[in-house]
This record gives structure tokens, C-alpha cells and sequence, in this order.
């Protein structure tokens, strides 16, 4: 077998995602553990020395911490707790934690050994062979041996994830596109009745589907085309185990809702503790195959908001800290400051933030807005707000020193895929858009002569149409998050004097406890910025969330719901937006073909204000974490697993992080 070695260029395709997939968390304008929203995130032994600064090497770091605690903000508490059955980072980003995969990436983004300690394809990407290794155990909430994970576990995961009326839709879009038979499966069990498809083993999945177990530690899946990419597929996830032994204890019908005294882990650690709305604890898991991880004692994750978490970090209770914009002002403008020269700018978390529009939105009573529906259908509207949005301010609360740092003009993530001539993707998505270059101070999508042509075409005929002005946008925040009020207003106040008090007006709503459950469900939002970090190492992961009656779209079915809008002329340029990049999809021969093809389905839907980039979280932070030593990939859900990290008893100062930044050529 030719193993697979991980490259650098093909698998900096590195990002969560997500929502990994991943849906980054909505934006609040908190910052926590993960994404800059608020929350979808992110020492030698002489810590806080900085003698070692150059070492980020997996293998080579160091505790100095040894019960660690971090924490997230409230829109991004963990909601669930089966892996097959999120998209969500809230999520993910703790459960990458308990669960083990077959392949992990590195602190470079590159593809090693993880529960198959051999992988490859002998025929450029058609099949794939992963050889396991034989001493993964299934453990419980006491961490006690339950069962072994061997290549059933992974199919039995990969039959959940396809079905349908076990798993909705949740994680499907790769498996349907690359593995053969999937699809098809994924079809003749939303046909079945619920009883019907629940009560499926995987004896039809395994007569439909392209995978296989010759034996306990083999594993072999048929792609649909050649994927060179595939195994960085096995990052996500959708094709991560599920110990059928534990479904079978549980029963089908209680595996969604199980907690976390409930599942079996085979991965790091244990999460031993939940407590909603609070915190949540992992310690080690005894049974752990990586014999030689450096993990933590103790994992201890808080729900707070960011001015709660520096309030915490100065009193030592947790380990790191995002700054908000205020206090971020406050020690930089302060020399004397007691961490002025502990400032740290982190490394670009993998999440591509994108303002997504809803097009099927409904009143607070459950009846259509049509005022709404009727504006965001219209694509001057959408383009008024595409070319007239300053966003400088917004980015000033996640970067106010240097807030053109977090401009995104793309849908995906930059840093994710690179040409064979090493071009970044992204960045030629925004050669084509033919966006003008940085001139160091002003955002490069603004255009003012635009923007009024936009705002005057949209009225006139929005009017004619009936539609009343201001056109009032909702948009939701935490109800208990200071952080987020404090962002929205500013967002508020962009929109006020970027767009005119004449044309749009921002309304802030809260929820208390879900953001999926009180607003993105109801559909109440006008807007959603949330963030997507890719699955995989290809465009399709990015692209295909937004395709118009595609089940895999995740953005288009939970936040868009553009399979619901009326409008003709809007539902038009949606299918021939979705048909370029379903055509791109097909292109797997020649993999700068199959990206120039994705790249003009990405423009057509930029250029078309589908959607609205909005921002990358590259945020600061007061730090007892070298993130250079962190799992580090553009990809996949691993980016939040506590191994092999390096820290210290004291803030990293500001030297040593442009050290370790400098040693890992960033």
C-alpha cells in the first residue's frame, strides 16, 4: 500500500467547522474558547522564559499547567452529545475530545496516524485502505472497558449518519458526494417510515454503500471519483465510530438525546462532568491508545462572557482569555498596564464568517414577514448592503489594533486550498470578484457610487412592490451577554450610517438559553453571521452548504431556507448558482479545473449578494497557551483537542509569541 503522506499544500487546506463542518457559532461579539463569535474557537518547561519558543513540534511540548481551564460564551454551550449527529463547533469542539478518529492532524495542519496507523490508495483516490490499530477500547462514563472499537464502529457511524430518519440530515453532505452508494442509501431511507428506517442494522447499508471491513482492523471505502482529498475527510464528522455495542444498549431511539453520562468515549478524555449553562469537565480517559499524549489532568470548560472571562483570568481562575474591544484598548493604551507586554494577536481561527440572509423569514408570531421577504428577494437590496456595509468598527471589536486583519471578502476560508502553482483559492475568488487592493485604512468591498445606484434601484422598486421603509432587519444576541449587546449596538450604528436610518433599521432580539431553538428554527432572524469551518480539504465543504435543494446545504435548509422562498427571479439565480457548483463537483481529474470551477460558483454567488462575507476572527488574547503547539488545520474537528499543548504558569509575554509565530513561519 502507498501511504498517504500528508502535504503541506494539499492539506493546509486546512478549520472547526464548524459549525466543523462546521458551523462556527454565531457571532456575538464575545470571544471564548472558540470562534470569534463568541465562542467556535480556538511554554517549555521553563515557562514564561521564552528559551524554548521555537519549539512547537508535536511530541516536544511541555506542561507547566496541569489541570487547565478555559471557557466558552453561552451561544456556544454544548447541545449534543453524539458526534454523527452535530454540525455544530459547540459541540464538536468539546466531543473531538472523547471520541478518536482515524486520522489527526498536526500542530502544521498535516494528516498522522490516529486510531489507522496506515492509509493510502493504490488507484489515485477510487478506493481508500485504512489498517487500524488493534488496542482501541470503548469506554464509559467511569472509564471503564465496555467494548473494543474495531471497523464496525465506522460503519456503523457512517449507516447513522445516512440514515435518515436516525440522523435527519446532519453530516451527509461528504459521504453523498464521495462515497459510493451513500447517496443512494441516504434516499431509500427518507422514503422508508421512521419505524421502518430506525430499525435498519446495517445489512442493507453495507448491500448499498461503498464500505467495508474484510476484517476487525481493516478498512475500505469506494469513492464515487477519484478524491485524492478523501482521507482528509476522515477529520470530520461524519466518519467518525459509533460503538454499536453502546446503540444497542441505549436503544436507536435514545441515542440523540443521550448525555454525557450516558456515551462511551475511546478518545483523550472522559467528560465526566456537564452542568448546562455553566461548565462542563474532562479528565483522561485510562484507556487512551496515544500512550505518549501530553494531556491534561483536568479539563475544565466555564460558560461566561468576555468580560466576566478577564475578570477570571486576572484572578487566575482560567488559563486564557479573548479580550474584548474595550479591554484590549485599555492595556495597550496602558504601558504601565500589568499585561501590556503579555498582548498576544492569536493565530486566524479556521472559521470563514459570512453574513447569511434568511429568505424565508416569519414574525414573531409565526406568520411570514413578507415586508422582509419581499426586500432580501430583491438583489439590489442585497447589493446596497454587499458594497455599502462598513464594517471596520465591528472588526474593531474582535481587533482595534488592527482591525483590516479580520476583513473577508470570500465564502472560503482562506489558507483552506492552494492551486497547483500554490495560489491561494481565496484569494482567487477576490481576484475575480475584481476587488480593488488594501490601501492600508479602508475595507476593500466598499464602494460608495455603487451602493447609492444599489440603494435607489432597491427602493424604487421595492416600493412599487409595496415594501415599506425602513425595511427593519432582527438580528439575536444572548440575552446575558453584555459582550454581545455591546457588538450588536455597534453593529447597529453601522448600519445606521453605512445603509440610512431611510432604508434599513437594525432591531436587537435576544434568546435565553438556544439559539437554534428560539430563533433559528421559528426562523425570527433577518441575518445570521455565523461562521463555517471546513469538513475537508476541498470547495465542495464550503460551496454546497449554500446550494438551493441540495440535503447536504447546510446553510441554505437551516439558515437561509431559500428552498422555501416565492421569488422567482431570486429562486432562478440560486439554481444557477447551485447548477455551477454542482457541475464543479464533477471535475475530478484535474484538481485546478475542479477549484477554477468552484471558484466562478463562488464569485456568481458573491457577486449576486447570496450571501455576505463578513469577517475572520483573528482576535487578541492574554495567554498561558502557545496555540502554536495546538492541533492547527483549516479542516476538520480536531482543532480544539486538548493533546500535546504547551503552557505556562505565567501569561505568555508578547516576545515570545512573535517567537513562536516567527518559528512556525506565519
Amino acid at each position: 500500500m502507498r501511504k498517504k503522506a500528508a502535504k503541506v499544500l494539499a492539506l493546509a487546506l486546512a478549520a472547526a467547522m464548524v459549525l466543523s463542518a462546521c458551523g462556527g457559532g454565531s457571532s456575538s461579539g464575545g470571544s471564548g474558547n472558540g470562534g470569534a463569535s463568541g465562542g467556535a474557537a480556538s511554554g517549555s518547561e521553563n515557562a514564561g522564559s521564552g528559551d524554548n519558543a521555537s519549539s512547537s513540534g508535536v511530541g516536544e511540548a511541555s506542561h507547566a499547567i496541569t489541570d487547565l481551564v478555559t471557557y466558552e460564551s453561552q451561544n456556544n454551550e454544548q447541545e449534543g452529545f453524539l458526534m454523527q449527529n452535530t454540525e455544530k463547533s459547540a459541540d464538536l469542539n468539546v466531543l473531538c475530545n472523547v471520541y478518536s478518529p482515524l486520522l489527526e492532524v498536526n500542530n502544521k495542519g498535516q494528516l498522522v496516524p490516529a486510531v489507522a496507523t496506515e492509509w493510502g490508495t493504490d488507484d489515485g483516490g477510487l478506493t481508500w485502505t485504512f489498517k487500524l490499530r488493534d488496542d482501541v477500547k470503548w469506554v464509559d462514563y467511569n472509564g471503564n472497558v465496555m467494548a473494543d472499537c474495531t471497523a464496525q464502529d465506522w460503519i456503523t457511524g457512517l449507516e447513522w449518519v445516512m440514515n435518515f430518519h436516525k440522523n435527519g440530515s446532519n453530516n451527509t453532505s461528504m459521504p453523498s458526494a464521495l462515497i459510493a452508494g451513500a447517496d443512494d442509501y441516504l434516499q431509500y431511507t427518507k422514503e422508508l417510515s421512521p419505524e421502518e428506517a430506525m430499525a435498519l442494522d446495517t445489512t442493507k447499508f453495507l448491500e448499498m454503500v461503498g464500505i467495508e471491513a474484510p476484517d476487525d482492523y481493516t478498512l475500505i471505502y469506494h469513492c464515487t471519483q477519484n478524491a485524492p482529498y478523501f482521507d482528509t475527510v476522515c477529520t470530520s464528522a461524519c466518519l467518525y465510530p459509533l460503538s454499536q455495542a453502546l446503540v444497542d444498549t441505549l436503544g436507536v431511539e435514545n441515542m440523540v438525546g443521550m448525555t454525557n453520562e450516558q456515551m462511551w468515549c475511546n478518545g483523550a478524555y472522559i467528560e465526566k462532568e456537564y452542568i448546562n449553562s455553566n461548565s462542563k469537565t474532562l479528565v483522561p480517559n485510562p484507556e487512551y491508545w496515544d500512550k505518549d499524549a501530553l494531556r491534561f489532568d483536568s479539563v475544565t470548560i466555564r460558560i461566561t462572557d468576555a468580560t466576566q472571562a478577564y475578570q477570571l483570568f486576572e484572578n487566575g481562575e482560567i488559563d486564557h482569555v479573548s479580550l474584548d474591544e474595550s479591554t484590549l484598548r485599555a492595556i495597550y493604551d496602558d504601558e504601565g498596564h500589568q499585561y501590556h507586554n503579555n498582548l498576544a494577536e492569536m493565530r486566524p481561527r479556521k472559521y470563514s464568517y459570512q453574513l447569511h440572509l434568511n429568505y424565508s423569514k416569519n414574525n414573531e408570531d409565526g406568520t411570514p414577514d413578507d415586508n422582509w421577504n419581499k426586500a432580501v428577494a430583491n438583489e439590489a437590496f442585497r447589493l446596497a448592503w454587499y458594497y455599502g456595509l462598513d464594517l471596520t468598527d465591528y472588526w474593531a471589536r474582535y481587533n482595534f489594533i488592527y482591525p483590516l486583519h479580520c476583513e473577508n471578502l470570500a465564502y472560503t476560508m482562506k489558507g483552506l486550498l492552494y492551486f497547483s502553482d500554490g495560489t491561494d483559492y481565496a484569494d482567487k475568488v477576490v481576484e475575480k470578484l475584481g476587488v480593488p487592493e488594501s490601501d492600508g485604512a479602508t475595507p476593500r468591498r466598499l464602494n460608495k457610487e455603487l451602493f447609492e445606484k444599489y440603494k435607489a434601484q432597491a427602493m424604487e422598486e421595492l416600493a412599487a412592490e409595496g415594501v415599506t421603509f425602513p425595511v427593519e432587519a432582527d438580528a439575536y444576541i444572548a440575552a446575558n451577554s453584555q459582550t454581545a449587546l455591546d457588538t450588536y449596538n455597534v453593529l447597529k450604528q453601522i448600519f445606521s450610517e453605512s445603509l440610512g436610518d431611510d432604508f434599513v433599521t437594525l432591531n436587537i432580539g435576544t434568546y435565553v438559553s438556544s439559539l437554534s431553538q428560539e430563533v433559528i428554527v421559528p426562523r425570527k432572524q433577518s441575518f445570521q453571521i455565523n461562521g463555517w469551518g471546513a469538513d475537508y480539504g476541498d470547495p465542495a465543504n464550503f460551496v454546497d452548504q449554500e446550494r438551493y435543494g441540495y440535503d447536504g446545504a447546510y446553510y441554505a435548509k437551516n439558515y437561509s431556507n431559500i428552498n422555501d422562498a416565492t421569488d422567482e427571479d431570486l429562486i432562478a439565480t440560486y439554481k444557477e448558482f447551485s447548477e455551477m457548483a454542482e457541475k464543479a463537483g464533477e471535475i475530478c481529474d484535474d484538481m485546478d479545473a475542479r477549484y477554477d470551477a468552484y471558484v466562478d460558483a463562488e464569485v456568481f454567488m458573491l457577486q449576486h449578494a447570496l450571501v455576505i462575507p463578513c469577517y475572520y476572527d483573528v482576535s487578541w488574547e492574554l495567554t498561558k497557551i502557545n496555540d502554536y503547539t495546538k492541533m492547527y488545520a483549516m479542516y476538520g474537528a480536531q482543532n480544539y483537542t486538548y493533546k500535546n499543548w504547551e503552557t505556562s504558569v505565567d501569561a505568555y509575554t508578547t516576545e515570545q509569541y512573535d517567537a513562536f509565530k516567527a518559528a512556525a513561519g506565519e
